[in-house]
């Protein structure tokens, strides 16, 4: 299928003057589109493929960027951002200098707030609708969410806030049965009976039509008794579970009915009250593939454009979170007080083997981090059990309070296991997780931990129940080595030297090691010998070693995949100053202060200058050396994620 109509499509006016066949035939085309690309990018395909109709009908009926669509995650935005000026771009979405995957107020005014996170649209949308309201301005206000972004705290909390008497906000419910997988918890059981019951919408109808045929009144009736209706369709409706937080019900709505939708929107511009649209939408719609596995296709790898199947592994190795997965199962097969908690990541933090082998020790709680890390803390209450709190970085940054008040306070023997700890490649700003250190770090009782490889991985799980304190483990999505050597014990506050030399210091940080080692390399011709140490702790510090190679070293390079202003190279800093080191010359190398956005692994690696051969040239100039000419070497970098954020909600 061509892209003629697409390609006319430069800003969502063009969308009023078409007719029903040509939406439909754009619809079509634009699916084409987002496969054609993703099959060679990778990204959300699943959740994009299922809001087509949906996306059209609302540019069709209002006039963005004047009216305000927030995006709940807004991971689903790819065709917003086709019928918003960005189809030269789009080849480039997710990928370095491109079109992010999430909206972005830079790349486009159509894109008003830039999103990652589950639960947020609500909250913002509100605030925006009483801003315009402040101002008396009038357009519309529209958040879009997912069936699962009402499993998330924020979103309850944010329900809770709704003026009854707000008008032009006008709520869009994507139910597409999941987010990533499929939705857990009570209040999932609870909407999928209330927003399934097709009594709702037909009762509603019925009792408009039957209060407007009355003699003389009816009208009158319809106009001013809503109260009248919705009370009376409340006896047999479960919508009033909306009601109840100030919302007017609308739906279920087939979300793939260009025509309807377009009905409904337009029947709701006059509304004087705040309304929900329940829209039902078929995640993966238009590929067989997707609709099958709507899992794997999610956030989907490559793939083939014919078949739809993903293409193969460019590496046999194993990834940092498949090590993770097989040994938390190995774990729990021996071990009965194993219990872990996931908020909706058990299939990216490769835990869906050990769920369906062991579902009362793995548990998913859904889109609530928060509620999952205090979870965790009332599991581990008694310390008769072993609790692994299995979360991204990027996700933890959510529930902090929690882990302060709840985990550390308590001093309750939590294991953190941090999964795509560092550069997040493709899923830009949003999803790095580059700053947890230096919020654990603040934590009193916290046991921070980093593993070069698979196997001190597996040895870090083992022992870190021998602690009895808070710790966190802290690793990336990227290949890795591994081996099935015989575990060791690791004690707290325990680094190690991997290489040895007289004139420089290079003190590297989980898989930065790798980076060290070469960089040592890189050295060598120029008559510089470098000592490599892994302090495999960051807290405690292996302050002893330190010490030691101290007497011999006055030069200091640490290197860290984590913001360098609060990560282990600022940790050392302190520690030198603190003891009175004065005569020790540092360089710090990791992430600079800014907001990386998308882009592959060794893409930022680059851009940010922590490759080998920038570090080596960065070091002859901090130390005063002669230039290091450039290098070629490869160093490993992170493998493809199949991944993507949380969707549909998350």
């Amino acid at each position: 299928m061509g892209d003629e109509l697409l390609r006319t499509i430069q800003s969502p006016e063009a969308l009023k003057s078409l007719t029903l066949p040509e939406l439909t035939q754009l619809a079509a085309e634009i699916r084409a589109r987002i496969i054609e690309v993703l099959s060679i990018n990778g990204g959300h395909l699943a959740s994009n493929l299922g809001v087509v109709e949906l996306t059209l009908a609302l540019h069709t009926v209002f006039s963005s960027p004047e009216d305000k669509f927030i995006w709940d995650v807004s991971h689903q935005t790819y065709v917003h951002k086709l019928l918003t000026g960005r189809q030269d771009r789009f080849s480039k979405i997710r990928q370095f200098k491109g079109l992010c995957g999430f909206s972005h107020p830079k790349e486009s005014h159509h894109d008003h707030f830039h999103a990652g996170h589950a639960g947020t649209a609500l909250s913002l949308a509100l605030g925006v609708a009483k801003n315009r309201d402040l101002a008396k301005r009038q357009e519309y206000v529209i958040p879009i969410i997912g069936d699962a972004t009402l499993t998330c705290g924020v979103s309850l909390e944010a329900l809770n806030n709704i003026s009854r008497d707000m008008k032009r906000f006008i709520l869009v419910l994507n139910d597409n049965a999941m987010s990533i997988s499929q939705n857990v918890g009570a209040i999932t059981r609870i909407l999928s009976r209330i927003l399934s019951n097709p009594l709702t919408n037909k009762l509603h109808q019925e009792l408009d039509s039957l209060v407007s045929k009355i003699p003389s009144y009816g009208s009158l009736l319809t106009k001013q008794g809503h109260r009248i209706t919705e009370a009376l369709k409340n006896f047999v409706s479960p919508a009033v579970f909306f009601e109840h937080y100030g919302l007017s019900y609308i739906g279920p709505i087939d979300g793939h009915d260009t025509k309807r939708l377009i009905d409904v929107f337009e029947g709701l511009k006059d509304s004087q009250w705040p309304v929900v649209v329940h829209v039902l939408t078929n995640k993966g719609q238009g590929m067989d593939e997707a609709i099958k596995n709507p899992v794997s296709y999610h956030g989907a790898k490559p793939f083939h454009l014919d078949t739809g199947k993903f293409l193969p592994a460019t590496s046999n190795k194993p990834t940092f979170p498949k090590v993770f997965g097989a040994h938390m199962l190995k774990m729990a097969e021996s071990d009965p007080n194993l219990v872990v908690v996931t908020p909706a990541m058990s299939a990216g933090s490769c835990l869906d083997e050990l769920m369906h082998r062991f579902p009362e020790r793995c548990l998913d709680v859904g889109i609530a981090e928060s509620h999952a890390i205090t979870f965790c803390g009332g599991l581990a209450y008694g310390r008769n059990l072993k609790v692994v709190a299995s979360i991204y970085g990027t996700f933890l940054q959510r529930a902090l309070d929690n882990v302060f008040h709840d985990i550390c306070l308590q001093e309750l023997p939590v294991v953190f296991a941090i999964d795509r700890a560092g550069i997040s490649g493709p899923d830009g700003a949003t999803h790095h997780g580059i700053y947890d250190i230096s919020f654990l770090n603040a934590m009193p009782n916290m046991i921070i931990s980093q593993p070069r490889n698979g196997h001190v991985l597996k040895e870090l799980l083992e022992s870190a129940f021998q602690w009895g304190r808070p710790a966190a483990i802290r690793y990336p999505n990227m290949t890795t080595e591994d081996s099935n050597a015989p575990l060791s014990y690791r004690e707290p506050g325990r680094g190690e030297i991997l290489a040895e030399g007289q004139d420089l210091l290079i003190i590297a940080l989980g898989h930065m090691n790798l980076t060290a080692l070469k960089l040592r390399e890189l050295l060598l011709p120029h008559g510089i010998t470098a000592t490599v140490m892994d302090p495999v702790f960051v807290k405690p510090l292996d302050t002893e070693l330190l010490c030691k190679l101290l007497v011999s070293h006055s030069k200091i390079v640490t290197i860290e995949e984590h913001s360098a202003a609060s990560g282990m190279g600022s940790i050392i800093n302190h520690f030198l100053m603190s003891q009175g080191y004065g005569n020790i010359q540092m360089l710090n190398c990791g992430v600079p202060e800014t907001f990386l956005d998308q882009g592959s692994h060794a893409e930022l690696i680059n851009e940010i200058g922590l490759t080998p051969e920038k570090i080596a040239q960065r070091v002859m100039r901090h130390f005063t050396l002669s230039e290091v000419p450039p290098a070629h070497a490869e160093v490993e970098t992170a493998a493809p994620a199949a991944y993507e954020p949380r969707g549909g909600g998350r």
